[in-house]
């Protein structure tokens, strides 16, 4: 099983990358958007790797980072994603942002992914819910009244059709900057930063 390639980025497109390993073998490796983004004016570039080894073809996909090839990995093990559309769904939303979007059941911003229907989103987020906790997820705050106002904040905007991740970031820095914030002054504050 092959954990990662190294070597010269010999082409880079938004679906592949080619790797040139010292040994003079260059390996394809599908990528997300995602990855392709960070990849983007490299010279050289580690990838690791996530192998499908089928009848018909030896197919590899690379990742610049675990975070997301976990999460791939969990997308295809729920039961009708395949590869393509995790690939897809990689493309759409970031590690974090998928990780978010399923923690929060936010549906309609896994169904807003193409290729990916109501009944696909609902299992992935019933499949995968207990196993991904949102990022930032576990703030440092110490009182529960505020935790409870962090809550509210966060589920007034995404109510008003912010994004779930995007919500808690900025939430996430007002309470740190003040834990004693009521839950309409966190929303005021953070409309004009979202």
């Amino acid at each position: 099983m092959i954990e990662y390639i190294k070597g010269r980025l010999m082409s880079l497109n938004p679906a592949a990358a080619v790797i040139e390993t010292q040994g003079g073998v260059g390996y394809v490796l599908q990528i997300s958007l995602t990855t392709f983004a960070k990849l983007e004016g490299r010279e050289t570039a580690t990838l690791l790797v996530h192998e499908t080894i089928r009848e018909d073809a030896w197919v590899l996909y690379g990742f610049v980072d675990e975070s997301e090839r976990e999460l791939f990995r969990q997308l295809i093990g729920v039961s009708g994603v395949g590869a393509s559309t995790a690939r897809m769904i990689l493309s759409a939303l970031s590690a974090d942002d998928l990780s978010a979007v399923i923690a929060t059941s936010d549906l309609k911003r896994l169904k807003s992914v193409k290729g990916v229907g109501a009944k696909t989103a609902e299992r992935i987020i019933v499949d995968l819910r207990d196993k991904i906790k949102a990022p930032d997820a576990t703030l440092n705050i110490q009182s529960p009244a505020t935790s409870e106002a962090f809550d509210e904040a966060l589920a007034a905007l995404t109510m008003l059709g912010f994004a779930a991740a995007a919500s808690r970031k900025v939430l996430k820095k007002l309470f740190e900057a003040d834990p004693t914030l009521k839950v309409e002054t966190a929303i005021r504050k953070a409309l004009p930063l979202m």
